[in-house]
Order: structure tokens, then C-alpha cells, then sequence
């Protein structure tokens, strides 16, 4: 591929505030580093991550320990089953401090904070890291995560996404409350803001209500960079509407560039540029010197996991208990129609099985989940790492990679080290970030 090509794929760093990455069974790895509880354990990784030019790095989260499987938290913690759940603001405070550039993204949901809340927060992280912070937001999963804020129950799906736009319209309204040039700070005249500049949003809806006038003055970026991981129906609505970097999980290219080309017809109709949202998957990437190397590194790797794993994390992502049934038993419509968790993941496992009504086995098997087969692993030499990658970016399925790790730091090291440099030379990824904030190196214009 010649180096003239100007498109550019984007990189994300995909963490967990937590014992594990994604896969589960990276904490068992001997290579993975056991200090997560110490910042400088994420530090490393921002640090890394920067040296190989990656536009953010983003936190997930959950707002509960996985406890559904069995109405228990043993095996979570037994097992680190994601038992360990750090609050994600701190933690990205701290890699915004070991860096200058990379951008800076964190879980937040529009279920169980207020929209004020929320909107204070990422304003003021814009302000302290300069215009590098990025919010994912989520409606959130499970009863356990409502039990934890005084709840009973989860909202029901279509519900909570109902409950996130109107959220979301309220923070929007609060980051935008100050004009620019609305902070003065003219000592001589003692005039520090135009107060005609500043504004009460005073908003009264179904689900939330907020005064103002909001506290933070205009940031950097405007509004912080909103991720999005919506593939429901109603979830791609929501993300056509105001997501920016969609974050999806799709195991094969076609299925993923279908999504995309979706996507882009639902932001036209909604009068947005489609150009300017993009779509990265989530990836596993196991690298070698050799394509022999590479392949027991991935046979070990896969080892780590186990199927307890899997049924407590499938019991968490769709709030429902998958231990009343025997693994080859199917479920049936009324049961599948109680899951109130991902509904996007639901049908999913629907299509993959070939059945309506899927066993816990196809569960387990369609959806990957506690396995390195959730997502696409790309497996081999630096060369054939890219030859992956350079396949689904050029065909547009993607806009860029969100790279989950096999353990921790290893796979950022590797893969910045060793494919990078490679994708560089192709031409297919930059060689220096963009001065500016982190909406500019998006290529997406400050508000």
C-alpha cells in the first residue's frame, strides 16, 4: 500500500478498571500485571499508548459486581470474574497526567447519576486534560447495578434508552449554557463574566428536571467526544443520534461494514455528516515474531479460560439467571423476552444459533462471552496483523480498531512495538498526533 494514502485509521486502547481486561482470563496470564489497584498500573498502559500514537484510550464499566449466575457473587469473586470495579474518574485523571496527547475516555450512565452530575464532570476533565476527554455512555445492564443505587429492578431496554435522550439533551444543554467569551476575568474593571453569556437551561421533562445555570465555563472541545456502543434497534437510533465513536462488537467484517452503512443512512436522515461518526470494533490482536510463535501464544492464551466465566458474564449482560437451566435445554420466548440486558446481543445469538429459541450452550457458543472468541482475534506476524487489519479498514467496514487485551500490559507493548510501525509504513496509521484537542485529532471539529 503506498504511503500517499491520506486515509488513516483510528486506534483505541480498550481498559477495565479492574483485576481483568475484557477477557476474564487475563489475570490468570503470567505476564499480566497484578498491580491494578496501584495508578501507576494504568499510567504504564496511557504511557504506552501514546507512544504508539492511539487517539484515546476508553474505561469500561459496570456499576456491580457480577452476581445474577446462581443470585450469588461467588464465583465472581472466586474466579475474578470482573470482582473488582475501581471508579474510572480517578484512574483517568491520573493517565491524563502521565501524557500530553492521548485522549481520555470513561464509562458514565444515564441511568443511575443525574444529568448535571455528569455534565460537571466530563466538562471539568475536558478543562484539566485540554480538551482530550471522551464519555462512553451506557444505559447500564442488570438488577444488581440498580440494587446498588436503591432500586429494585432495571429498567426495562426501550425504557432506559428513552430515559439516555433526554439525558443526553440536558447535558448538552448544560456544556452549551456558556457562550464562548463568556468568561471575562478583567481585573481592572472587576468584571469576571458576561452574565448575558450565561445561561439557565431551566429543563422539566418525564424523567429529569435541571435549573442551572451550569458551573463550568465552555470547554476546549465544547463537549467532550461521546462513545457509543448501541446495536439494538432502538440502541442504534439512540447512537445514530448522538454517539461520535461508535464502539461495536461484530465478528466479521461484512457484518460489521453492514452496521456501519446502516448507521451512516440513519445519521443522513437525521442531518448529520456521516463523515463525521465513526465505527470501530472491538479486536483481540495475539502477535509473534513468527506465525508459529504467534499461534501457541493464542493456544495459551485461550487455555485461561473457563466455562464458569462465561455463565457468570452471560448471566450479567442480559440480567438473567442462567443457572436455573441444564446447558443443553432450550429457552423459550418468555424467557427471552425477560432478558432486559443487551438487546443487540440477544439477537445475535439468535441469528448465529439458527434458532429462536437458542440452549445455554448456544449461548455460551454464539456468543463468545468469557472467551477470546467474543471478538475477532487476529493472529499472526506484524505483517499479517496488518494485512487483518488493512482487509476490513480499506473494504469500509471500519473507521479504526478498539484493541482489547490478552493481558495486561503485554498487549499494547506488543502491539505498539511490533504492528504499529508496520501499519505506519503502509501508510494505513499516522506517525504523530495533530496539535489540538482530541476532537481535532478525530478529525471532528470543537463546538
Amino acid at each position: 500500500m503506498s504511503s500517499e494514502n491520506k486515509k488513516e485509521m483510528l486506534l483505541v486502547g480498550f481498559l477495565q478498571a479492574s483485576n481483568c481486561s475484557n477477557y476474564t482470563g487475563s489475570w490468570r496470564h503470567p505476564e499480566t500485571d497484578s498491580n491494578f489497584l496501584d495508578l501507576a498500573f494504568y499510567q504504564n498502559i496511557a504511557t504506552t499508548l501514546e507512544r504508539g500514537k492511539f487517539h484515546l484510550a476508553f474505561i469500561d464499566d459496570r456499576l456491580a459486581m457480577p452476581s445474577r449466575f446462581g443470585n450469588t457473587h461467588k464465583d465472581a469473586v472466586e474466579l475474578g470474574i470482573r470482582a473488582v470495579k475501581l471508579d474510572v474518574v480517578p484512574i483517568i485523571t491520573a493517565m491524563g497526567l502521565a501524557t500530553s496527547n492521548l485522549g481520555l475516555g470513561a464509562t458514565y450512565s444515564t441511568t443511575y447519576y443525574s444529568p448535571f452530575h455528569v455534565a460537571r464532570l466530563f466538562a471539568s476533565i475536558d478543562h484539566f486534560t485540554q480538551g482530550r476527554s471522551a464519555w462512553n455512555v451506557v444505559t447500564s445492564l442488570n438488577d444488581s447495578e440498580a440494587q446498588n443505587f436503591g432500586v429494585s429492578e432495571h429498567l426495562a431496554h426501550d425504557a432506559r434508552y428513552d430515559s439516555a435522550d433526554e439525558f443526553m439533551s440536558v447535558v448538552c444543554s448544560l456544556w452549551d449554557s456558556w457562550e464562548h467569551g463568556a468568561m471575562v476575568a478583567d481585573k481592572d474593571s472587576g468584571q469576571f463574566a458576561d452574565s448575558t453569556k450565561v445561561h439557565r437551561i431551566d429543563h422539566s421533562g418525564p424523567y429529569f428536571q435541571s435549573q442551572g445555570a451550569f458551573t463550568v465555563p465552555h470547554t476546549p472541545q465544547g463537549h467532550p467526544v461521546i462513545i457509543q456502543a448501541g446495536q439494538s434497534e432502538r440502541g442504534r437510533k439512540f447512537a445514530a443520534r448522538w454517539g461520535e465513536l461508535l464502539f461495536v462488537i461484530y465478528p466479521t467484517a461484512d457484518g460489521c461494514r453492514a452496521y456501519r452503512q446502516n448507521l451512516r443512512q440513519q445519521n443522513e436522515e437525521l442531518g448529520r455528516d456521516p463523515d463525521s461518526v465513526k465505527v470501530a470494533p472491538a479486536v483481540y490482536v495475539v502477535v509473534g515474531e513468527s506465525e508459529e510463535i504467534a499461534q501457541e501464544k493464542l493456544a495459551f492464551i485461550n487455555s485461561l479460560a473457563n466455562q464458569t466465566d462465561s455463565l457468570v458474564l452471560l448471566s450479567e449482560v442480559f440480567n438473567y439467571d442462567f443457572a436455573q437451566h441444564p446447558t443443553h435445554e432450550p429457552l423459550s420466548d418468555e424467557i427471552l423476552e425477560s432478558m432486559t440486558g443487551l438487546r443487540g446481543f440477544l439477537d445475535r445469538v439468535i441469528e448465529l444459533s439458527g434458532t429462536k429459541n437458542p440452549s445455554v450452550d448456544d449461548f455460551i457458543r454464539c456468543s463468545g462471552r468469557g472467551t477470546l472468541s467474543e471478538l475477532p482475534v487476529f493472529t499472526g506476524t506484524p505483517q499479517q496483523i496488518a494485512d487483518q487489519m488493512e482487509s476490513w479498514f480499506l473494504t469500509e467496514s471500519c473507521d479504526g480498531f478498539v484493541l482489547a487485551a490478552t493481558h495486561m500490559p503485554g498487549t499494547y507493548v506488543d502491539f505498539v512495538e511490533m504492528v504499529v510501525p508496520e501499519l505506519q509504513h503502509r501508510g494505513l496509521f499516522r506517525k504523530d498526533y495533530v496539535s489540538g484537542t482530541l476532537r481535532e485529532n478525530l478529525g471532528m471539529p470543537n463546538l
